[in-house]
C-alpha cells in the first residue's frame, strides 16, 4: 500500500504573513487559540517548506494527518463537518461492507421523525446524503473503504485500509454497530432468499409483495420493520420473546393500531421451513410459557433484534466494556488511549439515537481539536474561496429518448431493446427508491461503467416502477446486479461488493 498523501507545509500562526499573501483564503472567525498553530493556506498540501519552519519540524509532520475518522453515519459525518470547519482537513474512511454500507444504520431506516429540523420527517438515506455533502463541502476527504488494521500503540498512529495506508495524530472511531442474527439452523441457506435484516432494502422485492411475513423483535427496530412491511405484505406477524414490547410508546401505538400486524408474545423463532420447491414456506415457532411448537405460514422472516458494536479492530488496544462497546469517560469521547476518541453507537450501549450519535460526533471533533492544539500537533488548512457553481439540469429537466449508442440507460424499454440488439456485455442494476445501499452502489458502479464505456451497456431498473422485470429476473432484494451477454444471464451479484470485483468481471467478459 502507498501513503495517502506526501508532503506537508507548516507555517507558525504566531507570526502570520501579510494579508496580501492570503488572497482567496477564508480565515476562521471568533475562535481564540491559546497555543500556536501551524497553518497552510488554500486547503491543499504542498511539498514546499514555507518560512519559519525548520527542516526537522517539516520532517516530523510530513505525511501525518491531523485526524482520521473511521466510520460514517450521524457520528462520523458530524465529526467530519466539525473537524473540517476547524480547518483540520479530516480524512474519513466511510466503510464499505464491514458493519454495513457508508451512512450507517440510517441507510436502512425509512422515516426519521425525531431528528431536529425536519418537522415532516426525512428518510434515513436522505439525511445521510445531506450530512455527507456538508462534510465534503467543508473539506473533508471521504473514502468508501474498510479499515483493515489500526495501530495505536505507537505514535503517530497507523491505519491501513483496503487501498491505502496513512499515519495520523488522532483518531475518531465511529464504526457504529451491526445488526444481530438469530443463527437459525437454516439461516445461511435462506439468507437473502427469505431471511433478511433489512426491510427497507428487501421489502419491495417480488418475493415478499403480497405475502405473509414475520418480524422478530420487540424494540423500535422491529416495530419499524413491521410497520414498513405492511406497505407491501398481505399481513405481518411480529414475534416478541417477552410478554411486552420494548419500543417507544409512539411505535407501540402504531403497531397496536395496525390491522395488518399480529403480535405474538412469549414466542421465539426456532427455524424456517421450506416447501417441495426449496422455497421458504414458514417459520417454526416455540412458546416460552408452554414449550409448544407450531409452524407459522410465512414467505419471509425479518430480523429486528438489535446490534453488536463494531469495535473488533481496536480490541486489545483500547478499553472495551463487557459487551464490546468502547469505554469512554462520562460526558466525553476520550478512550483509554490518549488521542483516540469514540463517537456514536460503538460507544453508546444505552441511547443509540441518530441525534445522540451526531452530538457525540461533535464532542469528539471538538475534543480532537483541543488535543491537537494542546500538544502542538495541529496543522491548519484554510478553505479556499470558491465561485458559485451553476446547478446542472436534472434528468427531469431533459426529455429522455432511447439511443443505443449511449452507454447508460434506465427502465424496462431500454433493457428490452438492449437485450435483443446490443452485442455488448449488459450490466443491469436493480434498485428500490428507499434502499440506502442502492445509493451507495450507484456511484461506484457508474464509475466502473465509465472505464468500460464502449464495451458495456448499463441499465438501472427501479423494481417498484418495473416490478414485472424484477420478478422475471428473480430479484429477491436490492441492490442487485445482473450481467447479460448474447441474450443469456451470466452472473448475479446481490448486495454491495468491492469496486474491483465488478471491474474484474467486466474485464473478463467484455
Amino acid at each position: 500500500m502507498v501513503a495517502l498523501r506526501l508532503g506537508m507545509a507548516a507555517v507558525s500562526a504566531a507570526a502570520p504573513p501579510p494579508s496580501s499573501s492570503l488572497i482567496g483564503i477564508r480565515s476562521r472567525t471568533l475562535c481564540l487559540h491559546p497555543f500556536p498553530r501551524r497553518s497552510f493556506p488554500g486547503g491543499g498540501r504542498s511539498h514546499l517548506c514555507p518560512l519559519n519552519v525548520s527542516s526537522n519540524d517539516e520532517a516530523s509532520f510530513k505525511g501525518v494527518e491531523n485526524v482520521v475518522i473511521i466510520g460514517s453515519g450521524p457520528a462520523g459525518y458530524t465529526a467530519a463537518i466539525y473537524a473540517a470547519r476547524a480547518n483540520l482537513k479530516p480524512l474519513v474512511f466511510e466503510g464499505f461492507q464491514v458493519g454495513g454500507v457508508p451512512g450507517g444504520q440510517l441507510m436502512t431506516t425509512t422515516e426519521v421523525e425525531n431528528f431536529p429540523g425536519f418537522p415532516d420527517g426525512i428518510s434515513g438515506p436522505d439525511l445521510m446524503d445531506r450530512m455527507r455533502k456538508q462534510a465534503v463541502r467543508w473539506g473533508a476527504e471521504l473514502f468508501q473503504e474498510d479499515v483493515e488494521f489500526v495501530d495505536v500503540r505507537s505514535r503517530p498512529f497507523s491505519i491501513k485500509s483496503s487501498e491505502r495506508e496513512v499515519r495520523c495524530h488522532s483518531i475518531i472511531v465511529a464504526t457504529g454497530a451491526t445488526a444481530k442474527r438469530l443463527r437459525l439452523p437454516r439461516e445461511d441457506e435462506f439468507w437473502s432468499r427469505g431471511i433478511s435484516a433489512c426491510a427497507i432494502c428487501d421489502g419491495a422485492s417480488p418475493l415478499f409483495k403480497g405475502q405473509v411475513l414475520a418480524v422478530v423483535g420487540g424494540g423500535d427496530t422491529a416495530t419499524e420493520e413491521a410497520l414498513y412491511l405492511t406497505k407491501y405484505a398481505r399481513h405481518v406477524h411480529l414475534l416478541v420473546r417477552n410478554n411486552q414490547l420494548r419500543a417507544s410508546k409512539a411505535m407501540q401505538d402504531r403497531v397496536l393500531n395496525s390491522p395488518n400486524i399480529t403480535l405474538h408474545f412469549n414466542t421465539e423463532a426456532v427455524d424456517v421451513v421450506s416447501n417441495s420447491k426449496g422455497q421458504m414456506s414458514g417459520v417454526l415457532l416455540r412458546r416460552f410459557d408452554t414449550g409448544e411448537e407450531s409452524v407459522l405460514d410465512a414467505k419471509g422472516l425479518f430480523y429486528g433484534i438489535g446490534h453488536s458494536p463494531n469495535s473488533q479492530i481496536l480490541e486489545g488496544q483500547v478499553e472495551l466494556d463487557s459487551s464490546g462497546y468502547i469505554f469512554v469517560k462520562d460526558g466525553a469521547s476520550k478512550t483509554s488511549v490518549e488521542g483516540v476518541f469514540a463517537a456514536g453507537d460503538v460507544q453508546d450501549h444505552e441511547w443509540r439515537q441518530a441525534v445522540t450519535a451526531a452530538g457525540s460526533g461533535c464532542v469528539a471533533a471538538l475534543s480532537v481539536e483541543r488535543y491537537l492544539v494542546a500538544n502542538d500537533l495541529l496543522v491548519e488548512f484554510h478553505q479556499p474561496v470558491t465561485e458559485e457553481v451553476k446547478k446542472e439540469l436534472t434528468e427531469k429537466d431533459v426529455e429522455w429518448h432511447f439511443d443505443v449508442s449511449l452507454t447508460k440507460h434506465k427502465g424496462q424499454y431500454a433493457l428490452r431493446k438492449l437485450y435483443h440488439e446490443s452485442p455488448r456485455l449488459i450490466c443491469v442494476l436493480y434498485t428500490a427508491p428507499t434502499c440506502g445501499p442502492c445509493r451507495t452502489l450507484k456511484p461506484i458502479l457508474s464509475k466502473v461503467i465509465d472505464e468500460f464505456d464502449q464495451d458495456v451497456h448499463y441499465v438501472e431498473i427501479d423494481i417498484e416502477e418495473d416490478p414485472e422485470i424484477a420478478e422475471a429476473a428473480g430479484i429477491m432484494g436490492t441492490p442487485c446486479v445482473q450481467f447479460f451477454k448474447n441474450k443469456e444471464m451470466i452472473r448475479t451479484v446481490p448486495g454491495v461488493k468491492m469496486k474491483k470485483e465488478y471491474k474484474e468481471f467486466i474485464e473478463a467478459n467484455k
